[in-house]
Formats: C-alpha cells, sequence, structure tokens
C-alpha cells in the first residue's frame, strides 16, 4: 500500500505533548495533598485539547483515583481505554441519553426531582442500582440544586433503593478572582453539608476545589477528592492557591514554521485592512499558522512568537492560515525555520498564560481553541 503524501512531510504546524512531563506533575501535584485526598482527573474537551485517549492512558497509568467529563460521549471514549476508573459526567444529561450511563458505566450529576426520577426508572429497568453524585448550587448560578433546597432532594435521593449516592460536591464561581465570595461558597456548602443527615465522608466523596485553592484540606472539614483540570498540565491559574508550591511544568507546546521571508519597505501596509503600516524598511516573516490553527485575531498587531530564541512581534491581522512577523533584528533567518507560539526556545519562553493574556482569552479557552488541523505530537519518555 502506497505511504500517505501526509506522513511523509513535515508539519506545517504543530502541537507538542509531553506525556512524562504530565505524569511528573501527577506525582508532584499528588505528593502535596493529604494522603486521604482523592485525585479527580478533569478531562473534558478532549483533555482541554491535549488529547482524550493519550493523556486519560498515562493518567491510569500513574495514578488518577476516577475521571471526570462534559458528557457521555466522553465517558464512553474513556470507558473504551480503561474498566477500572469511575466516571462522573459533570454537565446534565439529555434524556435519550440515559441508558449510556448504565452501558458506559458512568456517574450521573444529580440537580432536580426530574433527575432523581428518571435514574429511579433507568434503575428498576436495568436491576441494578446507579450511582450518582449530587450537585449543590451555591452560587454559580449553574447546575445544581439551589443550596436551600438541597436537603430535600439529598433525602428523596436516599429513599430511592434503585440509586446509590456515592458523592456531593459544589462548584466555586469565582476562584480566580474574587477570594471572599469563594470563602463564602465554602462555608454555605459546609453548612448545607452538615443539614443533611447520614453523610458517611469514607464512603461518599466531598468535593468542591479544582486547581485553585485548597484551603478546603484544613483539619476538621469533610473534603476528601479534590477535581484537578490545569494543573496537572503544567498550568497554574491561582497563584494564590495551596498548591502555588507545587513546580508542576508545561506540558503543551505549540509551533509552527516559516513559510516565506521577505524584504518590504517603510510605509507598507501589512495584511488585510493595511492593519499595520511599517515605520522603517523592514525582514517580515510569513509563518504557517492563523486563527484557523488557533491563533485567534484578537492577537492582530499584539503578542509575539519565538524564533531562534528572540520574540519577534506581531504584525497585522492573523488571518486565517498565516501570521506576518517581525525579524528584523534576526539574522540568517530562513524558510522552514520553527517559530513557536507557546513553549519554549533558548532562554526565553511564552506560556499559555501570556498567549491567552494576549489573546484577551484565558488557557481553558486557549487550549480548547487550538484545532483539529494541528496535529498532536506525543512524547513518551519515562517520567522518571
Amino acid at each position: 500500500m502506497p505511504k500517505s503524501i501526509v506522513s511523509e512531510l513535515q508539519q506545517r504546524c504543530w502541537a507538542e505533548i509531553d506525556l512524562s512531563t504530565l505524569e511528573r506533575n501527577l506525582k508532584l501535584i499528588r505528593s502535596a495533598l493529604p494522603p486521604h485526598i482523592q485525585y479527580v482527573a478533569v478531562v473534558k474537551a478532549d483533555a482541554y485539547g491535549h488529547g482524550m485517549a493519550q493523556t486519560v492512558t498515562r493518567l491510569m497509568h500513574c495514578g488518577a483515583d476516577l475521571f471526570a467529563v462534559a458528557n457521555v460521549l466522553e465517558g464512553a471514549a474513556i470507558r473504551e481505554i480503561g474498566s477500572g476508573w469511575p466516571i462522573l459526567v459533570l454537565s446534565s444529561i439529555l434524556p435519550e441519553e440515559d441508558k449510556q450511563i448504565t452501558e458506559y458505566n458512568l456517574i450521573p450529576t444529580l440537580s432536580t426531582v426530574e433527575e432523581v426520577e428518571r435514574f429511579t426508572i433507568l434503575g428498576k429497568q436495568v436491576k441494578r442500582k446507579i450511582p450518582v453524585h449530587l450537585k449543590i448550587d451555591t452560587g454559580l448560578g449553574r447546575l445544581g440544586v439551589w443550596h436551600e433546597h438541597a436537603q430535600d432532594l439529598y433525602n428523596l435521593i436516599q429513599e430511592k433503593p434503585d440509586l446509590s449516592l456515592e458523592g456531593i460536591y459544589t462548584h466555586f464561581s469565582s476562584a480566580d478572582s474574587d477570594p471572599e465570595f469563594t470563602h463564602e461558597q465554602r462555608k454555605l456548602f459546609l453548612k448545607t453539608l452538615d443539614r443533611l443527615p447520614g453523610i458517611d465522608t469514607k464512603r461518599l466523596l466531598i468535593h468542591a476545589d479544582n486547581s485553585a485553592g485548597l484551603e478546603s484540606f484544613k483539619r476538621g472539614q469533610p473534603f476528601n477528592a479534590v477535581r484537578v483540570g490545569l494543573l496537572q498540565f503544567g498550568v497554574l491559574p491561582y497563584p494564590d492557591s495551596l498548591l502555588s508550591r507545587v513546580k508542576v511544568e508545561p506540558v503543551f507546546s505549540f509551533h509552527s514554521r516559516i513559510g516565506l521571508v521577505k524584504d518590504l519597505p517603510a510605509g507598507t501596509g501589512i495584511s488585510y485592512g493595511r492593519t499595520h503600516i511599517l515605520t522603517r524598511d523592514s525582514r517580515i516573516a510569513v509563518i504557517t499558522a492563523g486563527y484557523g490553527d488557533g491563533i485567534p485575531t484578537t492577537m492582530s498587531n499584539k503578542g509575539s512568537v519565538l524564533i531562534h530564541g528572540k520574540r519577534c512581534s506581531i504584525l497585522g491581522r492573523v488571518t486565517m492560515d498565516q501570521t506576518i512577523v517581525d525579524i528584523t533584528e534576526l539574522e540568517d533567518t530562513q524558510i522552514g525555520d520553527f517559530s513557536t507560539f507557546i513553549g519554549k526556545q533558548g532562554n526565553e519562553s511564552i506560556d499559555v498564560t501570556t498567549f491567552s493574556d494576549w489573546a484577551l482569552s484565558i488557557p481553558w479557552e486557549t487550549f480548547c481553541s487550538i484545532t483539529k488541523r494541528v496535529p498532536r505530537i506525543y512524547h513518551t519518555d519515562s517520567a522518571i
């Protein structure tokens, strides 16, 4: 069979995922947590753009206790990889998806009486208990039963012999921006838990925190799990969190190549709309990546890329397939040279938080916005 032409060509634009770094990060995070805390690996949205199959496989091998996903389809994909790990679906389940919950042995999140009744019926149909988590809304205003009504829903779940309550959780709305409100949410959640009779923290998972502050693990508090998302991929979005001392490293880097080098005189207008006018005679490089790959147009005339270990400014509007940068100060730059949007070259680096700031975005969105046109290349060396 003839080889695919794609396999014979070097990539024009690609992302590199270092799975050994992912493993090291998990072990560092684990070592910073109290020993009774379970590690919930959040891998929704294709593992934040890192690739579900590859990252989940590595996380299974290096000690994740359970996985959290956004929907049934993601849960089914993990179940195809391995059968020994609980999988929590964080979003609501559509009625037509109910049977897949049992087919793939997933754990739904319950927020309403209607959901309790649906899954009770499902349990009767399959003749076994359906494991569930109860979510309590403490101020995000999204999923979850409003905290004032949580006791009623909790009692209803406990009355159903076809349901098995295995966890209770909430989600903080402003962990990265409003510590005072987050503190109030935490107090409200704990107060709500106190009103729920018969809570057994040896059996139930009680979780509220993600990669944000882990103050919930103070002595005497009932939390016994943490949901780890961005942190395991080497991004510390909350510098003041308890885990800020954990020296995680980036797992993800994003690269492209130079497709054209040319000299242009002062006064030349750059890109569509002539959105940048050269103020000097300049040498420019056309990078073979644009918004079709995940470089947002909000980075037009803003931000930099790394070439030969130096930052080169983006000029003009980012286009679908190409981005223009200023290489006037560089020597010996040639077609085919590497450029880095996120990652390290020499002593210089651009992290995903900096990239996201230039893009008027956040790291979660940045990772998810790097498109399927960008191949993921995996490094699988040992983490030791």
